[in-house]
């Protein structure tokens, strides 16, 4: 019997090709995301690992501390088998960058270079800062603000005055994620807490004399330093760098996991549709076994055999694509970071499991068709059988399971948006979604049927013969067609749902901010620190300016005995140009002696409109009565109390935040023009925008889009070689049906057309079952998390998604076509 299987597979070894294509797609997905995974993570830890290496023993804060005192470098440096230590000084000093304004909307991380030994940085060109007036830039600040080696550069110190400096070099952070975020710039020790207004160190580091080594120098450390700090060796630092670096490969992996098994169920599909095909096209193959003595078993183990083999190589094949999808997304990832990631690392995980998962897939998608060719009778060798329309029991009870499945996934996505928005009923949609998609699988026979006439119209009516004969050949075996289609509607659905989602998560945010942010411009600045008032009175002179709104915030206050933080906005702006959403009681009503809440910070404190509270720093004390309670993210602080009320507890303030309104009818250039203008003297103020905020969000949504977009086109790359594969399987089958339609008139290019657009009406099928799905699983899914969003249906891109879909199956069918038009009639009225 093996013979007889390797024989039957080396003569239907073609009509497996593109089967074992979706596998080797599958795998490499699955292979690809463990090999790409695995060299990040290897590329990291030798990242960290060199850098730690330059170290013997760190000292790093114990517990809440964020410094080390610079009193316990001495000590350190004291202990027995230390050869040096320095203490790292890491701020903010933010650089300025050409357009006049500090690079970055958090400022540059002001950071001290090591020398000697404990040097733990490369450095890429240029040298380490050896004096005051020399700084060193990281690599990817200065590739964005254009410096280079031997430029001048002004960086802004503690007092926010603007101070000139030399690059002296650039340099590799490495993975540093408050470098990679904010960018760097490195001075000497005591040029860097100079500038920053850091008293402490971030961290010591120890460099061990010969002969000592890392366990008991940390230990002779620790003693010496006492027992509030964390003394590490080189291995726990590396360890310890790892770990809060935020890297988290396990999270990566998951994620794109999760495309692969999408990936992977469309292949299993392909599978399932390719065997069962098969097995209808051997009946008399299989009948002939039986007559000549095989069994039922043997006909079984004979079919799983042929799937055996054939999702063992394309299981292999899959694993070298994913070796090479690995490398290439690892290469990516670096050049996209700037980083490097080492060599290729491939372990056993992605060859276990790519083989492991490829040969599953493939066998259990088998079991069925194999199962069903054990039911050929040895008197079907007499007789041709030919897949029909589901009828009978089978066709009865597949129509009320169905039926029950979408009914019982309407009624949980129904509970869901009827529960407050949260991550139960998201989890809630998305298992009632799954419910609903199973529901509609095992009702697809029907549907396609009924939509194949639908979608078909159209070509039937414009394209005559051949546009007729697409849609009955389209409808005339639906249990085949509907499970072509599935495979293409799974990543259509999956794209639509995320593109309602998206564009609904768009336009809820931006209704969001229109009515959070009822303002033209925000200043804002970088760090803690402040804006000069000068700055807002600047504005208020310029005639294209309507209002100008100062925000001022204090930290250092508590509220009714709790620390808590307290703020004033400019009297005349409430109620008029800031209008929060206002629960209780009138904002109009701040005067001197009152105070307006927040809505969670007046429920947290148990008090509301009309009871007194009390505002205490130092000996200063308010006691003040609540006139207003609101809600909604604002530009307000949470506590808010009049002008004057704060300015005789907490002093004069510079301004937290500047809000401004532009004139009605000053154009938006006009207006930015000016305000870039006033505020071209405060290098450390940032102007941005509603518009600004939501370009940011608009490129965020679309890149993300292009993301999801990118690793589901594999999903529907799968399935539109299900659409090829049953294509050049159905012309095969049809041999002698389409020499017949030669023989009776129809061209070569009327026989071409009509397969076309059979893969054309297919393909459509499948996208119009994927947007209409989509469609309700993205609106849910995106109400089912924010109450109150907003609907938004991205017209143009689902219209491009059955637009595409049309196209590649008509792309999926060139081949196919034309070997049907290039076949002999006379030969193939000939074929059995």
């Amino acid at each position: 019997m093996l013979k007889t299987t390797l024989a039957g597979l080396r003569a239907h070894l073609l009509r497996l090709v593109l089967t074992a294509l979706a596998i080797t797609l599958g795998v490499g997905f699955v292979s690809g995301t463990f090999v790409l995974t695995d060299t990040m993570r290897a590329g990291f830890d030798q990242q960290f690992t060199a850098s730690a290496d330059k170290v013997s023993v760190a000292v790093l804060p114990g517990g809440d501390a964020d410094t080390v005192p610079a009193a316990l470098l001495s000590r350190v440096k004291g202990v027995s088998g230390v050869q040096d230590a320095q203490g790292l000084v890491r701020g903010t000093a933010p650089l300025v960058g050409k357009d006049g304004k500090v690079y970055g909307d958090s400022g540059t991380a002001g950071v001290s270079i090591s020398t000697g030994a404990l040097q733990r940085y490369h450095v890429e060109s240029g040298r380490p800062p050896a004096g005051p007036g020399a700084v060193v830039l990281d690599t990817k600040t200065a590739r964005r603000t254009g410096y280079k080696v031997g430029d001048t550069v002004s960086v802004i110190d503690r007092q926010n005055r603007a101070r000139s400096f030399t690059v002296s070099g650039l340099v590799d952070f490495g993975v540093d994620q408050e470098v990679g975020y904010r960018g760097a710039v490195g001075f000497t020790a005591a040029t860097a807490a100079e500038m920053t207004g850091e008293h402490g160190y971030a961290e010591i580091d120890v460099k061990a004399a010969p002969g000592t080594s890392d366990a008991a120098l940390r230990d002779a450390v620790a003693q010496a330093a006492g027992g509030s700090y964390d003394v590490l060796t080189s291995a726990q630092l590396a360890d310890r760098l790892s770990k809060s670096s935020g890297l988290s490969t396990g999270e990566l992996t998951a994620f794109f996991l999760a495309f692969a098994i999408v990936a992977l169920f469309v292949a299993a599909l392909v599978i399932y549709n390719t065997f069962n095909i098969l097995i209808a096209q051997r009946t008399r193959e299989m009948a002939l076994l039986r007559c000549v003595g095989a069994t039922r078993a043997q006909v079984f183990r004979g079919v799983l055999a042929e799937a055996t083999i054939v999702g063992l190589a394309a299981s292999a094949l899959g694993v070298l694509a994913g070796v090479g999808l690995g490398a290439g997304g690892a290469t990516l990832f670096a050049s996209a970071d700037n980083t490097s990631v080492g060599s290729v690392s491939v372990s056993v995980t992605p060859v276990v499991v790519g083989l492991v998962v490829g040969l599953a897939v493939t066998l259990v998608s088998a079991l069925l068709p194999a199962r069903a060719a054990t039911r050929v009778p040895p008197v079907a060798a007499l007789r041709t059988q030919a897949e029909g329309p589901v009828k009978g029991r089978a066709g009865i009870i597949r129509m009320v399971l169905g039926s029950l499945l979408v009914l019982a996934g309407l009624g949980i996505v129904a509970l869901a948006l009827m529960t407050k928005a949260g991550e139960g009923p998201f989890l809630m949609v998305l298992a009632g979604s799954m419910v609903i998609f199973l529901g509609v699988i095992a009702l697809s026979p029907f549907i396609v049927r009924r939509l194949s006439g639908v979608v078909g119209w159209l070509p039937a009516r414009l394209l005559g013969v051949p546009g007729r004969l697409a849609r009955e050949n389209a409808g005339r075996n639906p249990k085949r067609a509907a499970i072509t289609t599935i495979a293409l509607t799974v990543g259509v659905t999956l794209m639509t749902t995320f593109s309602v989602a998206l564009a609904s998560s768009q336009a809820t945010t931006t209704a969001q901010l229109a009515k959070q942010f009822p303002v033209d411009y925000q200043l804002t600045t970088v760090g803690d620190r402040l804006i000069p008032r000068q700055a807002a009175a600047t504005l208020r002179t310029k005639p294209q300016l309507s209002d100008v709104i100062e925000v001022r915030n204090a930290d250092d206050a508590r509220f009714d005995g709790q620390e808590t933080g307290v703020g004033t906005v400019a009297g005349h702006a409430l109620g008029r140009s800031i209008k929060p959403e206002i629960v209780a009681g009138s904002i109009t009503d701040l005067a001197p002696g009152t105070v307006a809440l927040h809505e969670d910070t007046a429920k947290s404190f148990g008090v509301g409109v009309g009871r007194q509270v009390t505002v205490t720093r130092g000996a200063q004390r308010l006691s003040l009565r609540v006139v207003a309670v609101f809600s909604g993210e604002t530009p307000i602080p949470n506590v808010t109390i009049n002008e004057a009320d704060f300015d005789r507890a907490f002093g004069v303030r510079d301004d937290s935040e500047v809000y401004v309104m532009a004139k009605k009818g000053v154009s938006t250039d006009v207006s930015r023009q000016v305000i870039d203008d006033a505020t071209k003297a405060y290098p450390t103020v940032k102007v941005g925008s509603l518009a600004d905020v939501k370009a940011e969000f608009t490129k965020a949504f679309n890149q993300l889009f292009v993301l999801v977009g990118a690793l589901l086109g594999l999903a529907i790359i799968i399935s539109l070689i299900g659409i090829a594969n049953t294509l050049t399987l159905s012309v095969v089958e049809r041999t002698r049906e389409s020499a017949l339609l030669r023989a009776l008139g129809l061209t070569r290019d009327g026989l071409r057309w009509m397969l076309s657009l059979e893969a054309v009406i297919m393909a459509v099928i499948g996208a119009l079952l994927g947007v209409m799905l989509g469609s309700g699983f993205g609106w849910a899914a995106v109400n089912a998390v924010a109450d109150g969003a907003v609907l938004s249906f991205p017209v143009l891109r689902v219209v491009a998604f059955v637009l595409v879909a049309g196209l590649a199956g008509l792309i999926a069918a060139v081949v196919p076509s034309r070997r049907a038009a290039r076949a002999s009639i006379v030969a193939s009225l000939a074929s059995d």
